[in-house]
C-alpha cells in the first residue's frame, strides 16, 4: 500500500480521510466511502482547472498528484484516496515511495474484482488513453488470472462529456455505442468501468452492454478496501462526528460554483460550497513539511 515508513504513531483515527481526483469523477469514490464508512471525514480535491489527466504525460500527472497530496497533507490526513485511475496508473509508484501515511489507488481493487467476477476468461477495461496504453489493468489481471485476456479501449470523450454534465444524452448514447462496439464483438462478460467518471454514465453502459456482462465499478471495491485497510490498523473512526464537525470539505483548483453543482447530483449530501486551491503554491514533493509553500498560501488556499 505504500513503499516508505509509516508512523502509526501520530495516526488518528478520528483524522480525515483524502481523496482526490482530477475532476467530478472521485465523487463516485466519495459517495462509497460514506455508504460504507459512514463516520469518517472527507477532504477531496478535484483539478478541475487541469482536467482531463487521461491525455497528458506521466511526468505531469505525476506533478500534478503530488501537488496535490502535499496538500492534502496539510490536513493532517491519515491516508489518500487516488481516486484517478490515470493518476493511480501514472503516479501511484512514486507517491507510495514518498508518503509518510497509507496510500489506495482505484484500479487494484477493481482488477481483483474483475478477475473474480468473469467466466468466460474476457474482461473488457474502459478507461483514458493513459490507462489504457499503461497496461496497468491487463497486469494486475493476469498476475491474479493468468488464463484471463483483457482488451482495452480508451474512451477518451467520455470524461468531457461527464464535466459538461451530459450523463443521459443522446451524444453519449452514440459516442458509447461507437466505443463499446468491438467489446461486444468481442463476447467479453465482464467490463471494468476503469475511470472514476463513468459511473456516472453507467445506465448509458448497461443498456449498450446488455444484462450479460457484468460491470465492475472500482469506486465500490475501493471503499471496502479501504475500510479493511482503517480497520486492520486501528485508524477506523467509530464515533459520529458532532455537529459542526465540517465532516466532508471540497476543494478544487478552478469553476467551483460548477463543482458544487456536479457533487451534489453525485453524492446527495447537500454541499454549500467548495474551496477553490492555488496548486502551484504546492509545488516541490509530499514530505510533509511546509517545504515550497509558505504558511499564507496555506490559509489562501483553506480560505477560497
Amino acid at each position: 500500500m505504500t513503499g516508505a515508513e509509516i508512523n502509526r504513531d501520530v495516526l488518528r483515527s478520528d483524522a480525515p480521510i483524502g481523496v482526490f481526483d482530477s475532476g467530478v469523477g472521485g465523487l463516485t469514490v466519495v459517495r462509497e466511502i460514506i455508504r460504507q464508512i459512514p463516520n469518517e471525514k472527507i477532504i477531496y480535491f478535484g483539478d478541475t482547472a487541469r482536467v482531463p489527466y487521461g491525455s497528458k504525460s506521466r511526468d505531469t500527472v505525476t506533478r500534478f498528484s503530488e501537488q496535490i497530496v502535499r496538500f492534502l497533507k496539510t490536513f493532517q490526513v491519515k491516508t489518500i484516496v487516488v481516486a484517478c485511475n490515470t493518476a493511480s496508473a501514472y503516479a501511484m509508484e512514486a507517491l507510495e515511495r514518498d508518503a509518510d501515511i497509507p496510500m489506495i489507488g482505484v484500479v487494484k481493487p477493481g482488477a481483483r474484482m474483475a478477475a473474480e467476477m468473469t467466466r468466460n476468461g474476457k474482461v473488457g477495461v474502459i478507461a483514458t488513453e493513459a490507462t489504457i496504453g499503461s497496461g496497468i489493468y491487463t497486469q494486475y489481471i493476469q498476475n491474479l488470472n493468468q488464463k484471463v485476456t483483457v482488451y482495452g479501449k480508451a474512451c477518451p470523450l467520455f470524461v468531457p462529456l461527464v464535466e459538461e454534465g451530459l450523463w443521459e444524452d443522446p451524444v453519449t448514447d452514440e459516442i458509447a455505442r461507437r466505443y463499446l462496439t468491438e467489446l461486444i464483438d468481442i463476447d467479453i462478460d465482464t467490463l471494468i468501468l476503469g475511470c472514476t467518471h463513468y459511473p456516472l454514465i453507467r445506465s448509458t453502459l448497461k443498456k449498450i452492454m446488455g444484462e450479460g456482462v457484468t460491470l465492475v465499478n472500482p469506486a465500490y471495491e475501493t471503499a471496502r478496501e479501504l475500510k479493511e485497510m482503517l480497520e486492520g490498523q486501528n485508524l477506523l473512526c467509530t464515533k459520529a462526528p458532532g455537529l459542526g464537525s465540517n465532516q466532508y470539505q471540497f476543494y478544487v483548483s478552478d469553476k467551483a460554483e460548477k463543482f458544487v453543482r456536479f457533487a451534489n447530483s453525485i453524492i446527495k449530501y447537500g454541499i454549500l460550497s467548495a474551496k477553490t486551491v492555488n496548486m502551484e503554491a504546492f509545488d516541490g514533493g509530499i514530505d510533509g513539511d511546509m517545504g515550497g509553500f509558505s504558511q499564507p498560501a496555506i490559509q489562501a488556499a483553506s480560505a477560497g
